[in-house]
């Protein structure tokens, strides 16, 4: 079975890739798929009872009740792109799942979460949706706090970084801490909304709120954005729960209204700040005593503690008793705020670094906010780390910590002093530190080690996978796996399966052993992109339901047309010009509107970069199909071009696009000929055969008959 939580790109590129390596080990497979059009190439009872092993390649809930006495292995669906014949082998020896448990243990390289993938999927789809929301709210919050800092801020012994009341400068800050405490709720919020749905945005916004002040649960600081992330799973599923009650029929219409938001708010926040509350309260303090007690110790080990605390939570409840602990101390022991200061900065800035050095693990927006992160590391916003921190705490975390702890140890040795309680590289500027050159030397040491690790991390995860390059992989060398892959992984448009032999025929009989590859119970429906069987295959032009005859939509007078008839001349061109991804969407957008089936160019572009908003499309080895279902165009069209360096899709595998497809059909299209045209090009572009004459074709008219050989 090969799924992936959009249901598009990544199910059947994994289904092709494990049935050619079936053929060419010599077994026989039979791969049922589940696109956004649903279960395909549906496995019998006789096709399980006669399968010596069942590899399960997916990010969705699976029920392996099916499965009982076999051989099952489960792991994410781009493992099954990317090691298909590895998979075929390791099935043979993998667990049995027992009689009529659905369960079974998963294999060691299974996605994280729950069977099958599902809760993996559902919680890492809302924690993106609450980061995605939260990042305007960090980066706007974060500018304007560093520039009223920057501008308008002087050092006080008593009072950090002070802005005069009477400055123009003062009500921009007080914007940008409008901004900063915003985020938290608007973390846990959206995290809510992603699992309950809008019943459970106020309980999660509300929740977040009070997860931030601290002054509710009698604690100095807030719970942070660990503690809004808490509330927001919270929330959304209490509300999710109470959705399931049974209640009389006239009560139905003000539940999602009024009843779930009041009694989820209600409960949450009073669980919140009399049973997680106390204990944050109980710890904030017993740590503030602990530290106490260390002022004696050696400065590097306390330097070390301090680096790690400042690092762990970004402005949570440990980060804040770090720093009022310096603070404290400012005018009897500066040493101690001087480890604080190198610490401050670190997070952002290592991340910041990491978003530069390897940018292919990140998408455009991720890069963005890593600039951001650069510039509020040099104001000492530790919060500047958070989006990233939000998105991949078992990677960013341990190494914010690691960078932090370097900081801290480096500064401590050094006898770094701070008069100010506030940190980075600002506070040396505006000559509130004592031993500036090795101040400078903390930050960059601590700096560099959070890159490094988060590198470092995020390789050994998978993200970014392959080796970099604009040039197109090998075919077998896939998306990357891991765990915060999964966003790219998820969301692409892709291949379709092609079965046994595409034919939907159980698989052969013979003495090879059979490996059979089946769906979840549930799919995932998605607007636009996906696949679907029997629309022809490379190689198969004339299939019914594909002519290009006359009659088949506009094209240009006398010119061929591939593709049903949505792709002519006029919508293909030889080479792009444009260098990154929202350039080369509108380039295409201008294509697309010289068929004169584009009514609306700007609703066009709009739609497709909202799909990609989503989650991109780029597929990998040098592939990208933006798509989108919209009525800014009359009848389906595909453009098509070609990029000489590739253009950065935020493909999983890192490569660039240097072969771009662009489907348009209108949102009120008959039946699903936006999913039959992704399909025959799916089954096309997995063939690198196909892909190289493609490449390699000179002149749109040699490019048209490349492409007339899918249909």
């Amino acid at each position: 079975m090969t799924a992936c939580p959009a249901g598009i790109a990544h199910t059947y590129m994994a289904a092709e890739k494990l049935s050619r390596a079936a053929e060419a080990l010599g077994h026989s497979m039979k791969v049922e798929t589940q696109g956004s059009i649903g279960a395909e190439n549906v496995l019998t009872d006789d096709d399980l009872r006669e399968a010596d092993g069942v590899i399960v390649a997916a990010d969705k809930e699976v029920d392996r009740g099916r499965f009982a006495g076999k051989r099952v292995l489960v792991v994410g669906v781009a493992e099954g792109i990317r090691h298909p014949e590895e998979l075929i082998e390791r099935v043979r020896t993998a667990p049995v799942v027992p009689g009529g448990d659905g369960g079974g243990p998963e294999d060691a390289g299974a996605a994280a979460g729950g069977p099958g993938g599902r809760d993996r999927g559902v919680t890492y789809k809302a924690l993106m949706n609450g980061v995605s929301y939260m990042i305007p709210f960090v980066v706007v919050g974060g500018l304007l706090i560093a520039l009223s800092l920057a501008l308008g801020g002087s050092p006080q012994a008593d009072g950090g970084l002070v802005i005069p009341d009477d400055s123009f400068w003062k009500p921009v800050n007080d914007i940008g801490v409008i901004g900063f405490t915003l985020m938290i709720p608007i973390l846990s919020g959206y995290i809510a909304y992603a699992i309950g749905d809008r019943p459970a945005l106020v309980p999660g916004m509300i929740g977040g709120w009070i997860a931030n002040t601290g002054a509710l649960y009698d604690s100095e600081s807030g719970a942070g954005f660990i503690g809004a992330i808490v509330t927001g799973f919270l929330a959304g599923y209490l509300v999710r729960w109470i959705k399931k009650l049974p209640v009389p029929k006239f009560a139905r219409p003000i539940m999602p209204i009024i009843v779930i938001p009041v009694v989820a708010t209600t409960v949450l926040g009073l669980f919140f700040i009399h049973v997680i509350g106390r204990p944050i309260s109980w710890v904030f303090e017993h740590l503030t005593d602990w530290l106490s007690g260390l002022t004696g110790s050696s400065a590097a080990l306390l330097g070390i503690l301090l680096g790690l605390m400042i690092a762990f939570d970004m402005g949570g409840p440990v980060n804040k008793t770090a720093f009022l602990f310096g603070a404290g101390l400012v005018s009897k022991n500066p040493e101690i705020m001087g480890m604080c200061a190198a610490a401050i900065p670190v997070p952002p800035l290592g991340q910041g670094l990491a978003t530069l050095v390897r940018r292919r693990f990140y998408d455009e927006q991720e890069r963005e906010t890593g600039l951001a992160a650069l510039f509020m590391g040099f104001f000492g916003i530790t919060e500047g780390a958070i989006p990233f921190a939000a998105a991949r705490p078992a990677r960013v975390i341990p190494a914010n910590m690691a960078g932090g702890a370097v900081a801290g140890a480096v500064a401590g040795l050094a006898a770094v002093t701070d008069s100010v309680p506030h940190g980075g590289p600002i506070v040396a500027v505006l000559g509130a530190v004592g031993g500036v050159g090795m101040f400078f030397l903390a930050i960059l040491l601590g700096t560099v080690v959070t890159a490094t690790v988060t590198i470092g991390l995020m390789s050994v995860g998978g993200r970014g996978g392959s080796a970099p390059g604009r040039t197109l992989a090998a075919a077998g060398a896939g998306g990357a796996a891991g765990t915060t892959a999964g966003a790219s992984a998820e969301a692409s448009a892709g291949a379709p399966s092609r079965g046994e032999a595409g034919t939907g025929e159980p698989a052969r009989a013979g003495a090879a052993p059979r490996v059979a590859a089946v769906p979840p119970q549930t799919g995932s429906a998605e607007p636009a992109g996906s696949a679907e069987p029997g629309a022809g295959g490379p190689g198969t032009p004339g299939t019914p339901g594909e002519s290009s005859g006359p009659g088949e939509g506009a094209a240009s007078p006398g010119g061929r047309r591939v593709l049903s008839g949505h792709l002519d001349d006029r919508t293909v061109r030889e080479w792009i010009t444009a260098d990154g991804k929202e350039a080369a969407i509108r380039e295409l957008t201008g294509l697309l509107a010289a068929s004169g089936r584009v009514t609306d160019e700007e609703a066009l572009t709009a739609a497709v970069l909202a799909r990609e908003a989503q989650g991109g499309t780029g597929l990998g080895e040098g592939i990208a199909v933006p798509h989108a279902k919209t009525d800014a165009v009359t009848a389906p069209v595909v453009g098509f071009t070609r990029s000489a360096d590739g253009v950065d899709w935020g493909a999983p595998d890192g490569t660039g696009a240097r072969l771009i497809f662009m489907i348009a059909v209108p949102e009120t299209a008959a039946g699903d000929e936006h999913l039959r045209i992704l399909a025959r090009l799916s089954r096309a572009l997995m063939d690198p055969g196909f892909r190289e004459r493609l490449l390699e074709a000179s002149g749109t008219g040699e490019i048209l008959r490349v492409l007339s050989e899918v249909g």
